[in-house]
Formats: structure tokens, C-alpha cells, sequence
């Protein structure tokens, strides 16, 4: 036998398969939003961050020269970030940035707008870590000369990138070759986290919360239907007799197998009626001739044959008043009503006892003294009539125990100190006409009818019984009914 994690409930089986396959569903679905959310943050943080550079790059280039480390000190700057002013970019330690990092701060530089008077010379994106670091290295705009070929062997740039006529000649080389300095700042970039946000939980709880109702919810609707059944067939095993129909309304499907079970009842109930009709005819038409054959065996003068066969005719009525009584209690329509089993009980012990005074000492009783249970009262009188008398005819005692209810059910044992019942016969003795002891006799054999009628009638008041082999010695008879 396999070991199964899944609920022995159908529906908290579907509930459990639902909701698993909803929190897969859900949490791929967060996993898609989050990774979406990551790259919206990271876009969001480069978008800021190339703003805020070049900000910083446009206040910082339109100063002259000699205010710049001035202004850099006392440039605001969000904590993390970092501003610096090199003769040469500072790319040390340091690898290219990310393509779509690059092309989206370029784009954010340049869709920002630089007036064309201080347009960098140069742009250099690096990144650096972990942690992860953006850099932004301008090329500022300063005047660069070099002597032009022929003339003092360089090329003279101006501040707008025109070389200047050699002949004018009226500024100095060094007023011409300032230093080309590089603007770098630089950030961190911390790692989005969008789970670690109280909204994020809080969506996932209600997401689940709500998921879980509904899912509960139409569980419980789609299952309804299955326990209607189920309860119509306990009710049909229960009393074929009264058992009521199953609506044939819903769902296409619903409505099918209600139609299909109020077709297998109507059959069930039909053949138990024509099998309860063919007995109650049979047993009623053989009264006539044993009637008769009675009356005529009273005149035969062999007084032996007379007495025997009128204990073959007694024989003979006994079983026909059994068969009817079988037929009869298994269609049993008597009304349910409230009754005392602890004094039903001890009632028909005392019965037993002045129906047998010699094992009068082997009757006792055992239990609450009051016990109410819901029940057709000659029916159950019947059936527990039957147990006890089996006991005694055939276990030389009756002892009956009545347990307090446990469960929603009432147990009832009654043991014996007979012989017991071979195991592989404990089933077939409920069999009508079926009897372990062969002869003919009723004192001794029966007519095989008394366990098949009182299970018959257990049944349908919901209950059951089991035959138990006791350790040392005698049979006991278990009886479960509802309470």
C-alpha cells in the first residue's frame, strides 16, 4: 500500500490541488511583476542619476576655471555619490558599463539638453564593484592650443573649436593650453528589491486570502451535488422502501446521474417488492396445506408417525412464519420515534428469562440506565430478540453490555461462552437459510432466517453488526446504531 499525502476528503483534495496549482499560478505571475518592477527601478535610478550628472555638469562647466573646486565642494549631493575633478578620466579599476545602462543615460544626458557652448569634449560611462557603481566622466570644455604645422609646429584651438589666424598674435601660448580636465561623478546603484516592500506582502496575502475563498467556495458548490448522492444512496441502503428521490435539476451532468440513480432506485425497489410479494404469496398459500395436512394427520392411528409428522408440519409452519417475518421486515415502513434502548434492552432479557427460567442466571445486563436513541421500536425489539435468543439457544448465555455513545454511535455487545464460529463462516451465517448446525430440527438448527433479519433491520436504522471470536472462549455479537 502506497502512502498518499493527499486528504482522504474528495473536496479538500481539490481544495488542496487547486490551491497548489493557484499559488504556482500566483507566484509566477509575482516573479514576472517583480522582474518587470526590477527594470523599471533600474531604469527610474539611471534616468536620475545621468539627470542628476548632468546637472552637475552644466553648473560645473559654465564656472570659470579657478571657482570650480569651490563650487564641487560645496556642490549638494545625495548620500553615495561622489564628484571629482582629474586631469585624466578616472577609469582604474574600473570595466565598461552595461550596454542598456550606457545607452540609457546617454540618452538621458543629451534628451536633457547642453547648451552648445559647453558641450563636452568627451563622455566616458564606467562601472565599477561589487557594489555596483555608475561613473559619468565629462570632458570639460577649456581652450586647448597646440602649434600648427609650419608655425611654432602646432594646431591652435579657441574656445569654440576655431583654430584662431597665426598672424594675430596676440596671446600668449600658455593663455591657449589650459589643461583639458575630466568631471567625474559617480554612484551607487543598490539592487532593486521590490518583495521587501510592505506592499508586495500585503498583495500576496490578499491575493492568496481571496484565492482561497474562492476556491473553497467553488469546491464546496461543485462537490455539493456528489454528498446529495452519496446521502440518497445511504438513505436507499438504509430503507429502499422510503427512501426519497434525488431532484433532477442542475447542471447537465448533475442531472443525468439523478435521473440515472432514480431509475437504479425505482428498479431496486421494484425487484425487493416483487422478491417481498413472491414470499409473502408463497408463505400465505402454504398455510392452507399445512392446515390440512394437519388436521388429517390427527386422525392417523399409528401414534408414531402422528407425532412425527406433525413436528415435520410445526417444522414446516415455523419456517413459513419466519420467511414472512423476513419478507416483511425488509420492507419495514414504521415511523421513526424516540425510545429508551437501555430499557428496550433490559425488556426483552427479562423476557428471555421467563421464556427460559433455567438460564435465567446466565442474563445480565450492563450500561447507562437510560440511553434515547431515534428508532422503529418492534423492529429493533426483533432483531435484538434474535441476537439474545441465539446467544442463548446456542452459547448457553446472554451477557449485554451497552457503551455509552462514542462518535455519534451507540455500541452493543452482547456475548456468550459457546463454542464461537469458524472465521471463514462469520460472514455466510447473515445469509438467509444459511445454518452452521444441519439438522432440520428448529430447537437445535432454525430456520436460518434470525441473524439475515436482524441485520436486515440494523441496516436500515443506519447501523450494523459484527460477529467476534472471544480470546478464550464464546461468540460475540457487536451492534452499532446511531445515536
Amino acid at each position: 500500500m502506497r502512502a498518499s499525502f493527499l486528504p482522504n476528503s474528495l473536496g479538500r483534495r481539490m481544495a488542496l490541488i487547486l490551491l497548489v496549482g493557484f499559488a504556482l499560478i500566483q507566484l509566477l505571475g509575482l516573479l514576472i511583476h517583480t522582474f518587470n518592477q526590477i527594470k523599471l527601478e533600474r531604469l527610474a535610478e539611471e534616468q536620475e542619476f545621468a539627470t542628476r550628472a548632468v546637472i552637475i555638469y552644466r553648473h560645473i562647466a559654465l564656472a570659470p576655471p579657478g571657482e570650480r573646486a569651490a563650487l564641487i565642494a560645496r556642490e549638494p549631493l545625495p548620500k553615495g555619490d561622489t564628484i571629482s575633478l582629474t586631469l585624466l578620466p578616472p577609469v582604474a579599476n574600473s570595466f565598461p558599463m552595461p550596454l542598456g545602462a550606457r545607452e540609457t543615460i546617454r540618452a538621458a544626458i543629451f534628451s536633457y539638453g547642453i547648451p552648445p557652448a559647453i558641450h563636452p569634449h568627451g563622455l566616458i560611462l564606467r562601472a565599477s564593484g561589487p557594489p555596483v557603481r555608475y561613473s559619468v566622466s565629462f570632458g570639460l570644455p577649456d581652450a586647448l592650443l597646440l602649434p600648427p604645422p609650419g608655425e611654432n609646429g602646432g594646431l591652435h584651438h579657441g574656445h569654440n573649436g576655431a583654430i584662431p589666424p597665426a598672424e594675430e598674435g596676440l596671446l600668449s601660448l600658455d593663455q591657449f593650453m589650459p589643461p583639458l580636465f575630466w568631471l567625474t561623478i559617480s554612484t551607487h546603484i543598490p539592487t532593486p528589491a521590490p518583495w521587501h516592500s510592505p506592499g508586495f506582502a500585503t498583495a500576496f496575502l490578499v491575493m492568496t486570502v481571496l484565492g482561497a475563498i474562492m476556491i473553497a467556495w467553488a469546491v464546496r458548490r461543485l462537490l455539493s451535488p456528489v454528498k446529495t448522492l452519496a446521502a440518497a444512496a445511504e438513505a436507499l441502503g438504509r430503507d429502499v422502501a422510503n427512501a426519497p428521490s434525488l431532484p433532477e435539476t442542475g447542471p447537465r451532468e448533475i442531472a443525468t446521474a439523478a435521473v440515472a440513480f432514480n431509475t437504479m432506485a425505482a428498479r431496486i425497489r421494484r425487484f425487493v417488492e416483487d422478491r417481498t410479494f413472491l414470499l409473502t404469496a408463497i408463505g400465505h398459500d402454504l398455510r392452507t396445506p399445512i392446515t390440512r395436512l394437519k388436521l388429517r394427520a390427527e386422525y392417523m392411528e399409528d401414534e408414531e408417525q402422528r407425532t412425527k409428522m406433525l413436528a415435520d408440519l410445526d417444522e414446516m409452519e415455523a419456517m413459513v412464519a419466519a420467511t414472512l417475518a423476513f419478507g416483511r421486515d425488509s420492507t419495514a415502513t414504521a415511523p421513526l420515534v424516540r425510545l429508551d434502548l437501555a430499557s428496550l434492552l433490559r425488556t426483552i432479557l427479562d423476557e428471555a428469562a421467563d421464556g427460559a427460567p433455567q438460564h435465567a442466571a446466565a442474563l445480565d445486563f450492563a450500561g447507562p440506565d437510560h440511553l434515547p436513541i431515534t428508532a422503529r421500536p418492534l423492529a429493533l425489539k426483533r432483531a435484538f430478540t434474535n441476537l439474545i435468543g441465539n446467544a442463548l439457544k446456542y452459547g448457553d448465555a446472554a451477557h449485554v453490555t451497552l457503551h455509552k455513545p462514542f462518535k455519534g454511535q451507540v455500541r452493543i455487545d452482547i456475548d456468550d461462552v459457546g463454542p464461537g464460529i469458524p472465521p471463514e463462516e462469520m460472514e455466510r451465517v447473515f445469509e438467509p437459510f444459511h445454518r452452521l448446525e444441519s439438522s432440520r430440527n428448529r430447537e437445535t438448527g432454525g430456520s436460518g432466517l434470525g441473524l439475515s433479519i436482524a441485520r436486515n433491520i440494523l441496516r436500515a436504522h443506519g447501523g450494523d453488526i459484527q460477529l467476534i471470536n472471544l480470546p478464550e472462549r464464546g461468540l460475540r455479537a457487536s451492534v452499532t446504531l446511531p445515536a
